[in-house]
């Protein structure tokens, strides 16, 4: 590890909330957000978790800038509170720390709820702390309940609504992890597409065939076009998981070739006299830095 400059002294430290300067205005209108009544009901119920990230201090005003919290420390002087802990940073650079942020899957956060309630804290506290229904609360306790495991891991890092677990929930287990393998390869991992899905999904497929999606807004034919639809593309899905790795090959060498004759004076002479189009076809395939999406 040698080499690695700390960006932060190593302890948070209690800066008087009066001293803290934030670097950016922000519209009273804020208050009224989603987020942040999440944010202050959080600090109301279990007080703050993430401390602040300012600059040094000022050797003549004994300020700092705020470089991270501000929603935070707007909360704070709401509630009228004189003392924040800080996290100081080592250099004076108003960085966005949240461009780096890894947002909660929804796995992860019913992994986290399930954990807190194991540990005794009530689904009442979850819900008020994270300003929610409590009956949110217990879906997201019960999120993975009659899920495959394979189901799970495929969407384990994915953030999603619960609903979309409530209708894969309906689906057997092989169903279950087609449906998934689709919309992750769709990118398109919704409500609405889960739905569609169970929709498309025949009976004998479902855990409970008797009580299969009512199909009244579509006809039989437009049901049996859509599970054809379905199969095609999940079996398009297999082919390309099957042959991505040598067509990525193919792609990369066939890049790396075509960047040689681009390099050659000559063929770029030639080209450039004959095949001008093809010559710009050829420079823009260089230009490209990588081949992932």
């Amino acid at each position: 590890m040698s080499g690695v400059v700390i960006g932060f002294l190593l302890k948070p430290v209690v800066v008087n909330i009066e001293n803290i300067l934030p670097s950016r205005h922000w519209s009273s209108a804020l208050s009224l957000t989603t987020k942040y009544k999440q944010i202050k009901a959080s600090i109301e119920e279990v007080d703050l978790i993430e401390p602040l990230s300012v600059g040094p201090v000022d050797r003549h005003t004994s300020h700092h800038v705020l470089l991270d919290g501000h929603i935070r420390l707007m909360i704070l002087r709401e509630l009228g509170r004189i003392e924040a802990p800080c996290l100081v940073s080592t250099d004076d650079e108003a960085y966005t720390y949240n461009n780096r942020l890894n947002r909660l899957s929804t796995v992860q956060e019913h992994l986290m709820i399930r954990r807190g309630v194991d540990r005794g804290v009530s689904p009442d506290r979850l819900a008020k702390a994270l300003n929610v229904d409590a009956s949110q609360i217990l879906k997201k306790i019960n999120l993975l309940d009659g899920i495959c495991p394979e189901t799970t891991e495929l969407l384990k890092d994915r953030q999603f609504s619960p609903e979309v677990f409530a209708a894969l929930r309906r689906m057997k287990p092989v169903r279950q992890l087609e449906c998934a393998e689709l919309m992750i390869s769709a990118n398109n991992v919704t409500v609405a597409y889960a739905r569609a899905l169970l929709i498309a999904t025949s009976p004998e497929r479902l855990v409970n065939a008797a009580k299969a999606p009512r199909k009244k807004e579509m006809s039989q034919e437009q049901v049996v076009r859509m599970e054809k639809e379905m199969t095609n593309l999940h079996d398009q899905y297999k082919m390309a998981e099957q042959t991505y790795g040598d067509d990525m090959l193919n792609l990369v060498l066939a890049r790396g070739y075509i960047a040689k004759l681009v390099d050659n004076k000559h063929v770029f002479r030639y080209l450039e006299q004959h095949e001008s189009a093809l010559l710009e076809q050829f420079v823009s395939i260089t230009k490209i830095g990588s081949t992932e999406v």
